[in-house]
């Protein structure tokens, strides 16, 4: 069984592609994936207790330059990049909660983080046509990452 998880605020803009992909996933029903659509950064770790088999999906802040708009990395093994750690509008990050569980021993056998770059993260606005155009890669990357497939690894430099 695989968890995904979608971080994000639907209010602020492009803060919540991770709930909008979340909630695409669990309309596809897709077999051994059970979806939690909205998680606050600072709950993951409670989220994802006991679970072997997470994606997290969530939009990041910073440019990825001429690179992918979206991003899928394997952060069981190793830390996000530095590009990677400010996401969308929260104080406590993915990429926090992610080193604390690791600090604390209770980090998921395999995590996937899927980054959607976001542009508006203005109060009270919806997803920019920019991240909406974005939806389908992104869900297409929770997709690989449910069956397997090895994320891509990178970004801008």
């Amino acid at each position: 069984m695989t968890l995904v998880i979608g971080v994000g605020n639907p209010d602020r803009g492009d803060d919540g592609v991770g709930p909008a992909v979340a909630a695409r996933v669990a309309a596809l029903g897709l077999s051994g994936v059970r979806v939690a659509p909205t998680v606050d950064p600072a709950r993951l770790i409670d989220a994802w207790d006991g679970e072997s088999d997470v994606v997290v999906v969530d939009a990041v802040r910073v440019g990825l330059g001429d690179g992918p708009r979206v991003v899928s990395l394997r952060v069981d093994e190793q830390p996000l990049p530095g590009w990677a750690a400010c996401g969308g509008t929260h104080a406590f990050s993915v990429a926090s909660a992610i080193e604390l569980s690791r600090a604390l021993g209770r980090l998921p056998e395999h995590l996937v983080v899927v980054g959607v770059a976001g542009c508006d993260f203005s109060t009270g606005h919806g997803l920019s046509s920019d991240v909406r155009g974005r939806m389908d890669a992104a869900i297409e990357s929770v997709r690989a990452a449910v069956h397997g497939a090895h994320p891509t690894q990178g970004g801008p430099g």
